[in-house]
């Protein structure tokens, strides 16, 4: 997948004489020494990253950490002191104004913590506020502003003005005012902080299934971690200015890059993180056609397993017990006898919380594409690996 938004070793000094401040940073000096010996303020500190096309880029951070500075030098709103910043090949920090206009024109939007809404106009009049700027005529205005605010399913609501709306709905107009100028990049800065919890979290959902069809790549910012873990594909820690570790959800939680990492990851509901697929190994299984009782006795030996699974025709078709292969083997029974199509199956994608249930029957749980049984098989998850990674993450 190609990478969209490309930063390479930024860095930003707010103060008169940054210059100073750049080769101490760059020497190793923390950020309070640096403004205790120049009085300048270090915002971001030797920031790379890439953002691929398509995927939610979350920077997680707490006040201070340099968040909301880095957002703001992807779209020019912020220069950088040092460092380069490539949208679409573009950098948006040395490029020329017209460059820059274009690179806001038609690839990025924003959506800000704060909705700003316009109290005398109605929905649809402040989704189209933007476009107005740009000079699009007021039939155009009218169409995209209307399709927007579908796609938030906030269609019905578009003649309202923003004190008929709940604060949901208000953040909901927010977020069709920025897809209205049909960007290719959202920057969104805390868009949900100010939102009651419940609230918030219809809205991180509701942004996921919305990101499922229309494929923007986005930048999120956040200073909540279990947001981060919700919403990002990639998540990116920020600390003083630099950022400690970028990884997947899986990643952040299950290999901290430091201490303190390790302290906001500590009380993350480990269920809701990891998926079936992330401590699954690979298919060990019984070909229906091909074994029979003895050869299936010798391969559960090998493997040290309890059950295993049966298949025919690159399907699994059921599961076998150790006991009921023995049982078969004193009484000259046939494979076939013994195998059980009743077995738990999940997809891939499935939490922990939803396989816990299927751990709890203590058998091998057999994962499919279709999570059925009737899809290609891609792994098996074990039910100790279930409670192991939930307990402490040793699997």
């Amino acid at each position: 997948m190609s990478s969209k938004i490309i930063g390479n070793n930024l860095y930003k000094i707010f103060g008169e004489h940054p210059a100073k401040a750049l080769e101490l940073l760059k020497a190793g000096k923390g950020k309070d020494r640096i403004y205790e010996e120049t009085g300048q303020t270090v915002g971001v500190n030797d920031v790379s990253f890439q953002v691929a096309e398509g995927e939610i880029f979350v920077v997680m951070g707490l006040s201070g950490s340099g968040k909301s500075t880095l957002v703001r030098m992807i779209n020019g709103l912020i220069k950088p002191s040092a460092g380069e910043i490539l949208i679409d090949g573009i950098d948006v920090a040395s490029c020329s104004s017209d460059e820059l206009r274009h690179v806001r024109r038609d690839k990025v939007a924003m959506v800000f913590q704060h909705f700003a809404l316009f109290p005398h106009k109605t929905v649809a009049d402040n989704v189209a506020f933007g476009l107005k700027i740009k000079g699009i005529n007021s039939a155009e205005r009218r169409e995209r502003a209307l399709a927007a605010l579908e796609q938030v399913g906030l269609g019905p609501r578009s003649d309202s003005y923003p004190d008929e709306l709940s604060g949901g709905m208000q953040q909901r107009v927010g977020l069709a005012r920025g897809l209205a100028s049909e960007p290719e990049i959202l920057l969104m800065d805390e868009p949900f902080s100010a939102l009651d919890p419940l609230i918030r979290s219809d809205m991180q959902h509701e942004l996921l299934e919305l990101q499922r069809s229309l494929k923007k790549t986005i930048v999120f910012i956040t200073h909540d971690l279990k947001e981060a873990l919700t919403l990002g594909s990639t998540i990116a820690i920020m600390r003083n200015g630099a950022v400690v570790q970028t990884g997947t959800a899986q990643e952040i939680v299950g290999k901290p890059a430091d201490d303190y990492v390790s302290a906001f990851t500590k009380d993350i509901d480990r269920s809701l993180v990891f998926t079936a697929q992330s401590i699954a190994r690979p298919v060990q299984a019984l070909d229906l056609d091909g074994a029979d009782i003895p050869s299936a006795i010798r391969f559960m030996d090998q493997l040290g397993v309890d059950a295993m699974h049966v298949v025919k025709d690159d399907k699994f078709v059921g599961l076998v017990t150790y006991r009921a292969v023995s049982a078969a083997l004193r009484n000259g029974g046939a494979l076939i006898d013994v195998v059980s199509g009743d077995f738990p199956t999940a997809a891939p994608q499935t939490h922990l919380y939803d396989l816990y249930v299927l751990a709890e029957k203590g058998l091998p749980i057999a994962l499919t594409e279709g999570g059925e049984g009737s899809g290609r098989p891609t792994g098996i998850v074990s039910p100790g690996a279930v409670f192991a990674q939930l307990s402490d993450g040793r699997t």
